[in-house]
Protein backbone atom coordinates (compact mmCIF):
# COMPACT_ATOMS: atom_id res chain seq x y z
CA UNK A 1 0.00 0.00 0.00
CA UNK A 2 1.66 3.11 -0.76
CA UNK A 3 0.78 6.16 1.38
CA UNK A 4 0.17 10.17 0.24
CA UNK A 5 2.82 12.41 2.01
CA UNK A 6 -0.43 13.75 4.07
CA UNK A 7 -1.10 10.24 5.58
CA UNK A 8 2.54 9.90 6.22
CA UNK A 9 2.75 13.17 8.11
CA UNK A 10 -0.59 12.26 9.83
CA UNK A 11 0.88 8.99 10.69
CA UNK A 12 3.92 10.51 11.95
CA UNK A 13 2.02 13.57 14.17
CA UNK A 14 0.35 10.85 15.97
CA UNK A 15 3.39 8.12 16.54
CA UNK A 16 5.52 11.11 17.75
CA UNK A 17 2.42 12.56 19.96
CA UNK A 18 2.08 9.18 21.81
CA UNK A 19 5.61 8.65 21.98
CA UNK A 20 6.29 11.39 24.27
CA UNK A 21 2.91 11.04 26.03
CA UNK A 22 5.80 9.58 29.03
CA UNK A 23 7.18 13.58 29.12
CA UNK A 24 4.13 15.20 29.18
CA UNK A 25 0.61 15.15 31.20
CA UNK A 26 -2.19 14.27 28.73
CA UNK A 27 -5.36 14.79 29.84
CA UNK A 28 -8.71 13.22 28.51
CA UNK A 29 -11.37 15.96 27.51
CA UNK A 30 -15.40 16.30 27.41
CA UNK A 31 -16.79 15.65 24.67
CA UNK A 32 -16.19 18.11 21.55
CA UNK A 33 -13.21 19.57 23.24
CA UNK A 34 -10.46 18.01 21.49
CA UNK A 35 -9.46 14.26 21.70
CA UNK A 36 -7.07 15.34 24.16
CA UNK A 37 -4.38 18.08 25.92
CA UNK A 38 -0.99 17.85 26.14
CA UNK A 39 1.07 20.05 28.98
CA UNK A 40 5.14 20.19 28.88
CA UNK A 41 6.63 18.96 31.94
CA UNK A 42 7.88 22.13 32.59
CA UNK A 43 4.46 24.25 31.90
CA UNK A 44 6.64 26.02 28.67
CA UNK A 45 3.81 24.81 25.99
CA UNK A 46 0.38 23.07 25.57
CA UNK A 47 -1.79 21.50 23.11
CA UNK A 48 -4.72 20.54 22.31
CA UNK A 49 -5.72 17.74 19.58
CA UNK A 50 -9.33 17.58 17.88
CA UNK A 51 -10.62 16.17 15.11
CA UNK A 52 -13.86 16.06 13.00
CA UNK A 53 -15.29 15.20 9.88
CA UNK A 54 -18.67 16.09 7.82
CA UNK A 55 -20.74 13.30 5.69
CA UNK A 56 -22.47 14.72 3.20
CA UNK A 57 -25.52 13.60 0.56
CA UNK A 58 -27.19 15.51 -1.90
CA UNK A 59 -30.11 15.33 -4.56
CA UNK A 60 -30.33 17.83 -7.41
CA UNK A 61 -33.68 18.23 -9.80
CA UNK A 62 -34.20 20.63 -12.75
CA UNK A 63 -36.92 22.64 -11.17
CA UNK A 64 -38.36 24.05 -14.71
CA UNK A 65 -39.40 20.53 -15.99
CA UNK A 66 -41.17 18.20 -13.67
CA UNK A 67 -38.33 17.88 -11.15
CA UNK A 68 -36.06 16.13 -14.03
CA UNK A 69 -32.84 15.41 -14.54
CA UNK A 70 -32.16 14.28 -10.96
CA UNK A 71 -28.69 13.43 -9.83
CA UNK A 72 -27.64 12.55 -6.42
CA UNK A 73 -23.99 12.14 -4.56
CA UNK A 74 -22.55 11.38 -1.05
CA UNK A 75 -19.35 12.61 0.06
CA UNK A 76 -17.12 13.51 3.17
CA UNK A 77 -17.66 17.44 2.88
CA UNK A 78 -14.74 18.29 4.93
CA UNK A 79 -12.61 16.44 7.39
CA UNK A 80 -9.61 18.07 9.47
CA UNK A 81 -7.07 17.80 11.97
CA UNK A 82 -6.69 20.61 14.14
CA UNK A 83 -3.64 21.04 16.97
CA UNK A 84 -3.75 24.60 18.82
CA UNK A 85 -2.72 25.75 22.60
CA UNK A 86 -0.18 28.15 23.67
CA UNK A 87 4.12 28.04 23.35
CA UNK A 88 6.71 29.65 25.74
CA UNK A 89 3.73 32.10 27.07
CA UNK A 90 -0.06 31.87 27.60
CA UNK A 91 0.47 34.97 25.54
CA UNK A 92 1.88 33.76 22.16
CA UNK A 93 -1.23 30.85 20.80
CA UNK A 94 -0.97 29.04 17.78
CA UNK A 95 -3.35 27.12 15.96
CA UNK A 96 -2.87 24.47 13.06
CA UNK A 97 -5.42 23.09 11.15
CA UNK A 98 -5.16 19.91 8.27
CA UNK A 99 -7.58 19.58 5.89
CA UNK A 100 -7.97 16.02 4.57
CA UNK A 101 -11.24 15.45 2.57
CA UNK A 102 -10.81 15.93 -1.71
CA UNK A 103 -12.93 19.19 -1.47
CA UNK A 104 -10.11 19.93 1.39
CA UNK A 105 -7.29 19.68 -0.72
CA UNK A 106 -8.70 20.27 -3.92
CA UNK A 107 -7.10 23.35 -6.01
CA UNK A 108 -3.73 21.95 -6.65
CA UNK A 109 -1.85 24.05 -9.58
CA UNK A 110 1.37 25.51 -10.62
CA UNK A 111 0.74 28.46 -8.20
CA UNK A 112 0.51 25.74 -4.98
CA UNK A 113 3.28 23.74 -6.37
CA UNK A 114 1.28 21.35 -8.01
CA UNK A 115 0.58 19.57 -4.78
CA UNK A 116 -2.92 19.16 -2.26
CA UNK A 117 -3.71 22.15 -0.11
CA UNK A 118 -4.01 20.47 3.15
CA UNK A 119 -2.56 23.29 4.83
CA UNK A 120 -5.69 25.52 5.69
CA UNK A 121 -4.60 27.43 8.58
CA UNK A 122 -1.07 27.84 10.48
CA UNK A 123 -1.37 30.83 12.47
CA UNK A 124 0.46 32.16 16.14
CA UNK A 125 -1.33 35.15 17.78
CA UNK A 126 0.57 37.04 20.07
CA UNK A 127 -1.03 39.12 22.78
CA UNK A 128 2.07 41.62 22.91
CA UNK A 129 -0.03 44.36 25.23
CA UNK A 130 -3.03 44.67 26.58
CA UNK A 131 -5.96 43.98 24.06
CA UNK A 132 -3.70 44.44 21.48
CA UNK A 133 -3.09 41.04 19.47
CA UNK A 134 -1.13 40.23 16.13
CA UNK A 135 -1.65 37.17 14.19
CA UNK A 136 1.27 36.19 11.57
CA UNK A 137 0.75 33.45 9.23
CA UNK A 138 -1.61 31.59 7.16
CA UNK A 139 -5.79 31.71 8.55
CA UNK A 140 -8.99 33.37 7.48
CA UNK A 141 -9.39 37.36 6.81
CA UNK A 142 -11.78 39.11 8.36
CA UNK A 143 -13.77 39.54 6.11
CA UNK A 144 -17.69 38.30 5.81
CA UNK A 145 -19.22 37.11 8.69
CA UNK A 146 -20.87 34.02 7.80
CA UNK A 147 -16.83 32.91 6.17
CA UNK A 148 -14.99 33.60 9.43
CA UNK A 149 -18.15 31.15 11.49
CA UNK A 150 -16.50 27.83 11.36
CA UNK A 151 -17.76 25.35 9.09
CA UNK A 152 -18.49 23.11 11.91
CA UNK A 153 -20.44 25.94 13.80
CA UNK A 154 -22.89 27.05 10.84
CA UNK A 155 -26.69 27.06 11.60
CA UNK A 156 -27.68 25.24 8.05
CA UNK A 157 -25.88 22.41 6.26
CA UNK A 158 -23.68 25.04 3.93
CA UNK A 159 -22.70 28.61 3.44
CA UNK A 160 -24.82 30.75 1.28
CA UNK A 161 -23.85 31.76 -2.20
CA UNK A 162 -23.47 35.25 -0.94
CA UNK A 163 -19.96 33.78 0.83
CA UNK A 164 -19.60 31.11 -2.97
CA UNK A 165 -19.48 34.44 -5.02
CA UNK A 166 -18.00 37.45 -2.79
CA UNK A 167 -15.81 35.45 0.20
CA UNK A 168 -11.93 36.70 0.85
CA UNK A 169 -11.62 33.68 2.41
CA UNK A 170 -7.88 32.33 3.92
CA UNK A 171 -4.42 34.31 3.04
CA UNK A 172 -1.28 34.28 4.50
CA UNK A 173 0.03 38.18 5.95
CA UNK A 174 -0.32 40.16 9.27
CA UNK A 175 -3.64 40.71 11.25
CA UNK A 176 -3.51 43.33 14.04
CA UNK A 177 -6.26 42.78 16.29
CA UNK A 178 -7.83 45.27 18.58
CA UNK A 179 -11.04 46.15 21.41
CA UNK A 180 -12.02 48.30 23.40
CA UNK A 181 -15.04 49.61 25.82
CA UNK A 182 -17.00 52.75 24.67
CA UNK A 183 -19.02 52.49 27.92
CA UNK A 184 -20.06 49.80 30.54
CA UNK A 185 -21.81 47.60 27.71
CA UNK A 186 -20.79 49.30 24.36
CA UNK A 187 -18.12 47.15 22.77
CA UNK A 188 -15.91 47.80 19.85
CA UNK A 189 -13.65 45.46 17.66
CA UNK A 190 -11.02 46.30 15.22
CA UNK A 191 -9.56 44.21 12.57
CA UNK A 192 -6.71 45.43 10.57
CA UNK A 193 -4.62 42.99 7.86
CA UNK A 194 -2.11 42.90 5.16
CA UNK A 195 -1.96 40.04 2.90
CA UNK A 196 -0.24 38.33 0.21
CA UNK A 197 -3.23 38.54 -2.07
CA UNK A 198 -3.08 34.91 -3.71
CA UNK A 199 -5.42 33.16 -1.43
CA UNK A 200 -3.97 29.97 1.20
CA UNK A 201 -0.44 27.87 -0.24
CA UNK A 202 0.78 29.85 -3.31
CA UNK A 203 4.16 28.65 -3.40
CA UNK A 204 5.66 30.51 -7.04
CA UNK A 205 5.44 33.92 -4.95
CA UNK A 206 3.06 36.81 -5.39
CA UNK A 207 1.49 38.26 -8.48
CA UNK A 208 0.40 41.79 -8.57
CA UNK A 209 0.49 44.07 -4.85
CA UNK A 210 -1.08 43.37 -2.07
CA UNK A 211 -4.34 42.77 -0.55
CA UNK A 212 -5.14 45.37 2.67
CA UNK A 213 -8.52 44.47 4.72
CA UNK A 214 -10.21 46.59 7.57
CA UNK A 215 -12.89 45.19 9.91
CA UNK A 216 -14.69 46.92 12.87
CA UNK A 217 -17.73 45.59 14.85
CA UNK A 218 -20.18 47.07 17.14
CA UNK A 219 -21.41 45.52 20.00
CA UNK A 220 -24.42 48.08 21.87
CA UNK A 221 -25.35 45.43 24.69
CA UNK A 222 -21.98 43.56 25.17
CA UNK A 223 -20.49 40.53 24.06
CA UNK A 224 -21.99 37.41 23.20
CA UNK A 225 -21.83 34.12 25.56
CA UNK A 226 -18.90 31.49 24.25
CA UNK A 227 -18.03 33.50 21.16
CA UNK A 228 -21.47 33.52 19.91
CA UNK A 229 -21.52 36.40 17.08
CA UNK A 230 -19.51 33.60 15.17
CA UNK A 231 -21.77 30.81 15.39
CA UNK A 232 -25.00 29.65 14.13
CA UNK A 233 -27.91 29.86 16.07
CA UNK A 234 -28.30 30.42 19.94
CA UNK A 235 -27.61 27.58 21.45
CA UNK A 236 -26.74 29.88 24.54
CA UNK A 237 -30.47 31.22 25.09
CA UNK A 238 -28.75 34.72 25.28
CA UNK A 239 -31.17 35.96 28.33
CA UNK A 240 -30.72 39.61 27.08
CA UNK A 241 -30.98 40.41 23.63
CA UNK A 242 -27.62 40.56 21.47
CA UNK A 243 -25.98 42.62 18.69
CA UNK A 244 -23.16 42.78 16.31
CA UNK A 245 -22.97 44.92 13.27
CA UNK A 246 -20.38 45.14 11.25
CA UNK A 247 -18.53 47.08 8.55
CA UNK A 248 -15.24 45.99 6.11
CA UNK A 249 -13.47 47.44 3.06
CA UNK A 250 -11.02 45.47 1.35
CA UNK A 251 -8.70 46.48 -1.88
CA UNK A 252 -6.89 44.05 -3.69
CA UNK A 253 -3.99 46.11 -5.20
CA UNK A 254 -2.96 44.80 -8.57
CA UNK A 255 -5.15 41.54 -8.32
CA UNK A 256 -4.81 38.92 -10.80
CA UNK A 257 -7.78 36.58 -9.99
CA UNK A 258 -11.61 37.29 -11.01
CA UNK A 259 -12.91 37.42 -7.56
CA UNK A 260 -10.08 39.47 -5.74
CA UNK A 261 -7.74 36.45 -4.39
CA UNK A 262 -10.45 33.71 -4.83
CA UNK A 263 -11.21 32.68 -8.60
CA UNK A 264 -9.27 32.02 -11.67
CA UNK A 265 -6.00 33.53 -12.66
CA UNK A 266 -6.54 36.20 -15.38
CA UNK A 267 -3.68 35.13 -18.06
CA UNK A 268 -3.23 36.89 -20.93
CA UNK A 269 -1.72 36.63 -24.57
CA UNK A 270 -2.26 33.04 -24.87
CA UNK A 271 -0.55 32.27 -21.54
CA UNK A 272 -1.18 29.56 -18.98
CA UNK A 273 -0.32 28.56 -16.11
CA UNK A 274 3.83 27.69 -16.20
CA UNK A 275 6.84 29.75 -15.57
CA UNK A 276 6.09 31.98 -18.60
CA UNK A 277 2.59 33.07 -17.47
CA UNK A 278 1.35 36.89 -17.68
CA UNK A 279 -1.32 37.88 -15.97
CA UNK A 280 -4.59 40.54 -16.56
CA UNK A 281 -4.01 43.00 -13.11
CA UNK A 282 -6.24 45.77 -11.77
CA UNK A 283 -7.46 46.82 -8.57
CA UNK A 284 -10.19 44.70 -6.58
CA UNK A 285 -12.46 46.41 -3.86
CA UNK A 286 -15.30 44.62 -1.40
CA UNK A 287 -17.21 46.08 1.06
CA UNK A 288 -19.11 43.62 3.65
CA UNK A 289 -21.97 45.10 5.95
CA UNK A 290 -23.06 42.36 8.11
CA UNK A 291 -25.39 41.61 11.35
CA UNK A 292 -25.44 38.99 14.15
CA UNK A 293 -28.46 39.04 16.36
CA UNK A 294 -29.20 37.30 18.92
CA UNK A 295 -32.00 36.41 21.89
CA UNK A 296 -33.88 33.75 23.80
CA UNK A 297 -33.20 30.97 20.83
CA UNK A 298 -34.21 33.14 18.03
CA UNK A 299 -31.29 34.35 15.75
CA UNK A 300 -30.82 36.81 13.28
CA UNK A 301 -28.50 37.50 10.78
CA UNK A 302 -27.89 39.79 7.65
CA UNK A 303 -25.08 39.94 5.05
CA UNK A 304 -24.63 42.43 1.93
CA UNK A 305 -21.63 42.08 -0.35
CA UNK A 306 -20.08 44.64 -3.05
CA UNK A 307 -17.06 43.81 -5.53
CA UNK A 308 -16.02 46.34 -8.23
CA UNK A 309 -12.99 46.71 -10.03
CA UNK A 310 -11.10 49.35 -11.69
CA UNK A 311 -11.17 47.48 -15.23
CA UNK A 312 -13.09 44.56 -14.69
CA UNK A 313 -12.83 43.45 -18.45
CA UNK A 314 -9.11 41.61 -18.93
CA UNK A 315 -7.47 42.64 -21.67
CA UNK A 316 -4.36 41.24 -23.13
CA UNK A 317 -0.99 44.12 -23.83
CA UNK A 318 -2.41 44.80 -27.31
CA UNK A 319 -6.07 45.60 -25.83
CA UNK A 320 -8.27 43.12 -27.22
CA UNK A 321 -10.56 41.11 -24.56
CA UNK A 322 -9.16 37.63 -22.98
CA UNK A 323 -12.75 36.47 -22.46
CA UNK A 324 -11.89 36.81 -18.60
CA UNK A 325 -13.62 39.61 -16.49
CA UNK A 326 -13.49 40.44 -12.51
CA UNK A 327 -16.96 38.62 -11.03
CA UNK A 328 -18.95 43.06 -9.99
CA UNK A 329 -21.82 42.79 -8.58
CA UNK A 330 -23.63 42.74 -4.92
CA UNK A 331 -24.89 40.19 -3.28
CA UNK A 332 -27.75 39.90 0.06
CA UNK A 333 -27.76 37.19 2.83
CA UNK A 334 -30.79 37.16 5.49
CA UNK A 335 -31.20 34.17 7.90
CA UNK A 336 -33.14 33.35 10.70
CA UNK A 337 -33.42 30.35 13.04
CA UNK A 338 -35.25 29.44 15.92
CA UNK A 339 -34.75 26.70 18.40
CA UNK A 340 -38.23 25.03 19.48
CA UNK A 341 -36.36 23.28 21.80
CA UNK A 342 -32.68 22.76 23.45
CA UNK A 343 -31.99 20.63 20.72
CA UNK A 344 -34.29 21.56 17.79
CA UNK A 345 -34.24 24.45 15.34
CA UNK A 346 -36.13 25.44 12.26
CA UNK A 347 -34.07 27.94 10.13
CA UNK A 348 -34.66 30.07 6.62
CA UNK A 349 -32.29 31.80 4.09
CA UNK A 350 -32.73 34.19 1.44
CA UNK A 351 -29.75 34.43 -0.49
CA UNK A 352 -29.80 37.04 -4.17
CA UNK A 353 -26.93 37.25 -6.33
CA UNK A 354 -26.86 40.27 -8.71
CA UNK A 355 -23.92 40.31 -10.85
CA UNK A 356 -22.92 43.26 -13.51
CA UNK A 357 -25.06 41.57 -16.47
CA UNK A 358 -23.18 43.78 -19.00
CA UNK A 359 -19.64 42.76 -17.63
CA UNK A 360 -20.03 39.22 -16.51
CA UNK A 361 -23.14 38.30 -18.47
CA UNK A 362 -24.96 36.66 -15.82
CA UNK A 363 -28.44 37.36 -14.75
CA UNK A 364 -29.52 37.60 -10.72
CA UNK A 365 -29.94 34.57 -8.81
CA UNK A 366 -32.44 34.19 -6.14
CA UNK A 367 -32.31 31.45 -3.62
CA UNK A 368 -34.87 30.17 -0.59
CA UNK A 369 -34.01 27.73 1.92
CA UNK A 370 -35.26 26.03 4.46
CA UNK A 371 -33.55 24.12 7.10
CA UNK A 372 -34.16 21.58 10.06
CA UNK A 373 -31.21 20.96 12.67
CA UNK A 374 -30.62 18.47 15.46
CA UNK A 375 -28.79 19.29 17.98
CA UNK A 376 -27.36 16.38 19.90
CA UNK A 377 -24.23 17.82 21.84
CA UNK A 378 -24.71 21.04 20.18
CA UNK A 379 -22.69 21.84 17.10
CA UNK A 380 -20.47 19.56 18.07
CA UNK A 381 -22.35 15.78 16.84
CA UNK A 382 -25.70 17.31 14.76
CA UNK A 383 -28.05 16.19 12.16
CA UNK A 384 -28.69 19.03 9.84
CA UNK A 385 -31.03 19.27 6.26
CA UNK A 386 -32.31 21.60 4.22
CA UNK A 387 -33.56 22.27 0.88
CA UNK A 388 -33.48 25.29 -1.19
CA UNK A 389 -34.88 26.22 -4.42
CA UNK A 390 -32.96 28.60 -6.75
CA UNK A 391 -34.25 31.04 -9.15
CA UNK A 392 -31.37 31.48 -11.84
CA UNK A 393 -32.16 34.05 -14.48
CA UNK A 394 -29.16 32.65 -17.09
CA UNK A 395 -30.18 28.84 -16.51
CA UNK A 396 -32.55 26.55 -15.85
CA UNK A 397 -33.79 26.77 -12.46
CA UNK A 398 -32.70 23.96 -9.14
CA UNK A 399 -34.44 22.10 -6.31
CA UNK A 400 -31.87 21.17 -3.88
CA UNK A 401 -31.99 18.80 -0.77
CA UNK A 402 -29.11 17.83 1.35
CA UNK A 403 -28.68 16.38 4.26
CA UNK A 404 -25.57 16.39 6.88
CA UNK A 405 -24.00 14.58 9.64
CA UNK A 406 -21.39 16.56 11.47
CA UNK A 407 -19.28 15.47 15.07
CA UNK A 408 -16.49 16.96 16.09
CA UNK A 409 -13.98 15.23 18.81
Amino acid sequence: MRFSILQKVVVLLFISTFLSISAQEANATKFGKGLFNLVGKDSTWTMKIGMRFQTLATSNWDADNDLSNPSSSMLIRRSRLKFDGWAFSPKLKYKLELGLSNRDKSGASYFTHDAPRQILDAVLKWNFSGNWVIWFGQTKLPGNRERVISSGDLQMVDRSLLNSRFTIDRDIGVQLRHKFKLSDTFLVKQIYAISQGEGRNITRGNIGGHQYTARIELFPFGDFASKGDYKGSDLKFEPEPKLSLAFNYDLNNNASKTRSNQGSYMFINGTSAGSNAEFYQTNISTIFIDAMYKHKGLSLMAEYASRDAKDPLAKNSDGSLTGDEVQVGNGLNLQTGYLLSKTIELSARYTNISLDKNITGKGAENQYTLGLSKYIVGHKLKVQTDLSYTDIGFKTNQLLYRLQVDIHF
